[in-house]
């Protein structure tokens, strides 16, 4: 059964089967592949006791060098195609994968490896490089906080030192007039507020009847 698998699969280049019997075609299609890349006698005896056309055998030897040549391993292709109307069996489809896909994916098996190298490198943590900028931004706003605040503290100081000077001026008391200097004695500016004090009351002269008057002698 496999025999004609095979056959039909490198004639038709794709055909449709199981899940199961298209996993087990694959190895036997790599390995025919690379019998036929070898090329030599020996392998072309191997190809063709199991491929049962010559002539399907002869075209896979003369176009596996050049269809397969830059490629080492996975030749071929499964796609699911859901499950068989009969007996709900999943049914695939396998099939040749041409130069050109072939390429394709040699290339994107390189970026992957291109991928994993860059992904290996040591990278810098950006996390921690983020925290200490943050770190580093509220210091220099808490810095200049300050400054600001010693600042207002220091003209807060000079705009209240005038007013307590003022304050103190009221709270002192008058200075006492001291008197002038007259020129004289001590004993004299004693004296003087003696002198000039308030004038002794005298008492009101009274009208005296007219018989005193006459018995005053007028000698006297």
């Amino acid at each position: 059964m496999f025999r004609n698998m095979v056959t039909s699969l490198f004639k038709h280049e794709r055909i449709r089967t199981t899940d199961v019997k298209a996993k087990e075609l694959r190895r036997w299609a790599d390995n025919m592949i690379t019998l036929a890349k070898r090329g030599d006698l020996h392998a072309r005896r191997q190809v063709l006791a199991i491929i049962m056309e010559k002539q399907v055998a002869h075209k896979l030897f003369e176009e596996a060098a050049e269809r397969f040549g830059t490629v080492s391993g996975g030749y071929t292709r499964i796609v699911k195609l859901g499950r068989r109307a009969g007996d709900a069996a999943p049914i695939s489809m396998i099939e040749l994968i041409s130069p050109e896909t072939a390429k394709k994916k040699k290339k994107v098996k390189k970026k992957k490896k291109a991928k994993d190298v860059a992904e290996k490198k040591p990278t810098v943590d950006t996390k921690s490089v983020e925290e200490e900028r943050a770190k580093e931004e509220v210091k220099a706003e808490a810095e200049q906080k300050s400054a600001i605040e010693e600042k207002t503290a220091e003209e807060k100081i000079e705009t209240s030192a005038p007013e307590a000077e003022t304050a103190e001026e009221k709270a002192m008391p008058e200075a006492a007039v001291l008197p002038e200097d007259t020129g004289e004695a001590p004993a004299e500016q004693a004296a003087a507020p003696a002198e000039s004090g308030p004038p002794e009351a005298k008492e009101p002269e009274t009208d005296k009847p007219e018989d005193e008057k006459e018995d005053i002698d007028p000698k006297a």
